[in-house]
């Protein structure tokens, strides 16, 4: 049975309100960091809303091997394949810090999506934008060193494609998460790291801090 979002007595819809507030088929939830919010294999019957906080996303092959996929964070979406189908979770989440989450269920969401053309928007424009950034992650891959792929990743996470005023930000990530969405070793992250900081473009300073100036290392069209 379908959720019903609004009858005809109550307010309009309003997307904002929607994902700011516990309801039918919706939770607010709370993690602390560490905390696994779904694991590979479980059920996938809900998309994840972040308030606050950073969420990780990996995966973990039949090997052994494991591979960070993402870093997520406030006003982004996680889960959203379930929407597709998809019976089971195809990676693992789990907070990377504290954070607050609306569990949306997979019924209401889809109610949500086919009645409310700004929500559907809002959302359509979202993954495809999350879809560019998996293409040039891919290309990235593909294509660069893994000391370009890293400070790819760290301009990045800085958000400064967002913010063209910021000089510097400040990260809290570990070397060895960031090994694995690199694709190499803790130590040759480390390596890196060890480079940068010499050459000026990052700083340990109550969390690492990324300057802008790091952009020279990628090679630019």
């Amino acid at each position: 049975m379908s959720a019903h979002l609004s009858s005809g007595n109550e307010r309009p819809f309003d997307p904002e309100r929607f994902l700011s507030n516990s309801g039918a088929g919706k939770e607010l939830l709370s993690f602390r960091k560490r905390q696994t919010i779904f694991a590979q294999g479980d059920p996938a019957d809900a998309v994840f809303y972040i308030r606050y906080g950073q969420v990780r996303m990996r995966v973990v092959a039949k090997n052994g091997k494991e591979a960070t996929i993402a870093i997520l964070e406030e006003g982004d979406y996680f889960g959203e394949a379930c929407l597709m189908r998809q019976p089971l979770r195809i990676c693992s989440a789990s907070a990377l810090s504290d954070c607050s989450l609306l569990r949306i269920g997979k019924e209401t969401m889809l109610a949500a999506l086919r009645q409310e053309c700004d929500f559907s928007n809002m959302f359509l424009s979202y993954l495809l934008r999350r879809n560019l950034r998996y293409e040039e992650d891919l290309m990235d891959q593909l294509f660069n060193s893994s000391e370009k792929r890293l400070a790819r990743i760290l301009l990045l996470l800085s958000h400064f494609e967002e913010d063209r005023e910021c000089e510097s930000g400040t990260l809290r990530i570990s070397q060895e998460t960031l090994a694995q969405m690199v694709g190499t070793t803790r130590s040759r992250v480390n390596i890196f790291m060890n480079r940068f900081k010499k050459l000026g473009f990052i700083e340990y300073k109550r969390g690492l801090h990324v300057h802008r100036s790091l952009a020279r290392i990628i090679p630019h069209d």
